[in-house]
């Protein structure tokens, strides 16, 4: 079950406007040119950034989630239908012949357990053609970045076309490492509505990484920083080994 955020109609619609910052599709854009990736599978493609850019590049891009909302959002940037939305969960994939798979954001920490995750990993790996590849970013738990969402808890205000200012505050409600719990609430101001969001994440070291890749059947190529957020995040390139 997708979290509020990307599957209530209204916090689906506002996403984003909040989210606006996406430095870290760029890097993306440049690992699919890199790989010389033609078929692309966006995991968790929320609101389709990626997927769109992607498509705007000349791939052939699949974009599966299981927040039909955030598809609908999604659609609404692809007039010309130049992707395939799937509304569903990467477990369920079917054989796609893509060349890469993506996760981007905190997509690979929202599956909490090593059933789901793993579950996951073999739905991809069926999505992929053999030596196709999955590239993916995860939070460095040593970085502590619930620490600092702990500390920026003033609310941020926008004024969001056909509805009105928005404000949105993050609390941190757990800690329970590995996993951490957060709350996002959105007030509508115009209309007097408050919408609530929980989300908890897991924060997996490397090591865990990249030995349920090898087990789920593929090789770490590579283990780079991410360009947005130097010395925060992993980003894992991984090959279909069998």
């Amino acid at each position: 079950m997708p979290d509020p955020i990307f599957a209530h109609p209204l916090l689906a619609r506002v996403y984003d406007s909040f989210d606006a910052d996406r430095d870290d599709l760029a890097a993306y854009l440049a690992i699919a040119a890199e790989l010389t990736a033609h078929r692309v599978l966006d995991v968790g493609c929320g609101t389709g950034c990626l997927a769109v850019l992607l498509a705007g590049h000349g791939a052939t891009v699949v974009g599966v989630d299981p927040a039909e909302e955030s598809l609908r959002v999604a659609r609404s940037k692809d007039p010309a239908g130049g992707v395939r939305w799937i509304h569903g969960e990467a477990a369920a994939l079917p054989a796609l012949d893509a060349d890469l798979a993506t996760m981007t954001g905190n997509v690979a920490q929202a599956f909490l357990t090593d059933d789901d995750w793993g579950r996951a990993l073999r739905g991809i790996h069926t999505a992929l053609r053999p030596h196709g590849h999955l590239v993916f970013e995860t939070r460095r738990p040593e970085r502590h970045a619930w620490a600092q969402w702990a500390v920026d808890v003033d609310p941020v205000t926008l004024d969001i076309a056909d509805l009105g200012l928005v404000e949105r505050r993050l609390e941190v409600t757990d800690v329970r490492l590995p996993f951490v719990s957060f709350r996002y609430t959105y007030r509508f101001l115009a209309e007097g509505v408050v919408v609530t969001s929980d989300s908890t994440l897991r924060f997996r070291g490397r090591g865990e990484v990249e030995s349920s890749l090898v087990a789920h059947g593929y090789r770490v190529l590579d283990v780079r920083e991410a360009p947005d957020r130097p010395g925060c995040e992993f980003v894992f390139i991984a090959e279909r080994a069998t």
